[in-house]
């Protein structure tokens, strides 16, 4: 049994997966950033040992995926803007020291994508990227089953590409972000500024007034696909892959997403054969990030 360990912007969500890519046991807990990591490593030591021993389950390594920006060779979180003052922490070492067993860390869109590849959407293709769309905008790349790494093996930013020059101020510093447009944050906060007198909507509740008919909020989901579909046409263009599983919270609202966001690559990418580029929902579901961080383990220790 492999524990995996997915750390979000907000939360953490932990699990034991089996052999076959099986959720056993799931666990979400708050993130509370503002406690440090310490406080983290607690609560989930905590959680996992509670798990391993309900189960009797024998551990055998443990797969972490985090946001940001992370080592995967030292197991170092770097400067993750949703995580400010955890720069530095090494959960690989301090897990696998507190259970005894070899542990190993990916970006949580890279992760992501390992999980995808092996038991989802990209299961017998060659090239595959999987797009987590929710606090923020992530992708992981699997090229000939392998996750392909920048310089240094630095994780390549998809959420961070420009699409709008003068749009609006993203986290990273910089304006008009795939992410600063097109993740639910952005949904949130363009739906709330178009409504200055209704209650802070989350982008759940955003989508869930859309199918009832709220022209306003349907105005916003139909943004959001928009931004998606542009942003997801400048992946389709410049790398072409087989797949592309998308993932994430914002995903749970696809049926109001996926057709709009079809039509606008269809209609930009002229110049690769788009048909061959299968753009779909991630098939594993809200258990992607956890299914993926186990999957983190197998590729570095069971290959």
């Amino acid at each position: 049994m492999i524990a995996g360990v997915d750390i979000g912007g907000t939360k953490i969500a932990l699990g034991l997966i089996d052999d076959n890519g099986a959720v056993v046991t799931r666990t979400e807990i708050p993130v509370q950033m503002e406690r440090g990591p310490a406080n983290a490593r607690d609560r989930i030591l905590q959680i996992l040992h509670k798990q391993v021993l309900e189960t009797g389950a024998g551990l055998t390594g443990i797969g972490i995926a985090c946001t940001g920006p992370v080592d995967p060779i030292t197991g170092e979180l770097g400067d993750v803007n949703t995580l400010p003052g955890w720069q530095g922490w090494n959960p690989v070492r301090e897990l696998a020291d507190a259970f005894g067993v070899t542990a190993a860390l990916e970006n949580d869109a890279d992760a992501a994508a390992l999980g995808e590849a092996r038991w989802g959407a990209g299961q017998g293709k060659r090239s595959l990227i999987s797009i987590t769309v929710g606090t923020g905008i992530g992708a992981g790349i699997i090229l000939n089953g392998d996750v392909y790494r920048g310089a240094n093996h630095a994780h390549p930013e998809i959420g961070h590409h420009i699409v709008e020059p003068d749009g609006p101020l993203c986290t990273c510093g910089a304006s008009g972000c795939w992410e600063s447009l097109a993740s639910g944050p952005a949904l949130e906060q363009w739906y709330a500024e178009q409504n200055p007198d209704d209650d802070r909507r989350t982008g759940k509740e955003i989508c869930m007034l859309a199918r009832a008919g709220h022209a306003s909020a349907q105005r916003a989901v139909e943004r959001l696909a928009k931004y998606l579909g542009l942003g997801l046409s400048n992946v389709v263009s410049i790398l072409m892959p087989e797949v592309i599983a998308l993932s994430g919270s914002v995903m749970q609202s696809a049926d109001l997403l996926l057709d709009r966001i079809h039509a606008i690559v269809r209609g930009k990418c002229r110049l690769v054969p788009v048909e061959n580029c299968e753009i779909a929902v991630s098939s594993l579901g809200a258990n992607a990030g956890l299914i993926g961080a186990a999957q983190v383990w197998h590729n570095r220790f069971d290959r």
